[in-house]
């Protein structure tokens, strides 16, 4: 039971964190435009961070299947992933 409600909440904040990288390359920031401008926009830089949080997930989900306190620790990695978000796109950094 405990390792159902732990991939649920992985998946529940994989969500999140979706949301918060693409608004995060939506919006403009001077970081995110030299990462997907020129020589990096060619080779797919935007589409390869996307990847890259993809089998973060993936991995946090069949890690939790054998041990649910993996979701405690993705939940922990949310939490910086949402106050990262937070500083890009309101400016602070």
């Amino acid at each position: 039971m405990a390792t159902m409600i732990a991939i649920a909440l992985i998946f529940l904040l994989g969500i999140a964190n979706f949301a918060a990288h693409c608004a995060v390359l939506d919006s403009g920031h001077v970081m995110v435009r030299s990462l997907v401008s020129g020589r990096m926009a060619r080779l797919g830089a935007a589409k390869f961070t996307l990847g890259l949080e993809f089998v973060v997930l993936l991995v946090a989900m069949l890690a939790a299947n054998a041990d649910p306190a993996w979701g405690w620790a993705y939940a922990g990695y949310s939490a910086i992933n949402a106050l990262a978000a937070w500083a890009i796109l309101t400016g602070r950094v």
